[in-house]
C-alpha cells in the first residue's frame, strides 16, 4: 500500500522526503553522498527550513491553484497526525 500526501508546505515536503529516505534505510549522510550535496542541506529540506526556492514554489502553487502531491511507496505508519492528517490518504497498490 502506498501513502499519498498533499504537499501544502515546506514542512510536509520535508516530512515526505524524510519518510521516503527512512523507508529505504538510508541515512542523511548516505543520501547526501549519493546526491553530491551536504548533509546539512538534506537536514534542512527534511525539516522544512524556509528558503527562496521553497517560498517561491509554494507561493506559485497557491497563486495558480495547483496542488502538489507526493506518493511514498510504502506505508509510513498509522500515526500521521504530525503530517497534517487531513492531507494524507492511503492508496492500495
Amino acid at each position: 500500500m502506498a501513502v499519498r500526501i498533499e504537499i501544502t508546505s515546506p514542512e510536509l515536503l520535508g516530512f515526505a522526503l524524510q519518510q521516503g529516505r527512512l523507508l529505504r534505510g538510508t541515512s542523511q549522510r548516505q543520501l547526501a553522498d549519493q546526491l553530491g550535496i551536504g548533509q546539512k542541506w538534506v537536514w534542512e529540506m527534511e525539516n522544512g527550513k524556509p528558503g527562496l526556492l521553497t517560498e517561491r514554489l509554494f507561493a506559485m502553487l497557491d497563486a495558480t491553484g495547483v496542488r502538489l502531491w507526493a506518493e511514498i511507496d510504502e506505508p509510513i505508519g498509522d500515526d500521521l497526525s504530525g503530517a497534517g492528517g487531513d492531507d494524507v490518504e492511503k492508496l492500495d497498490g
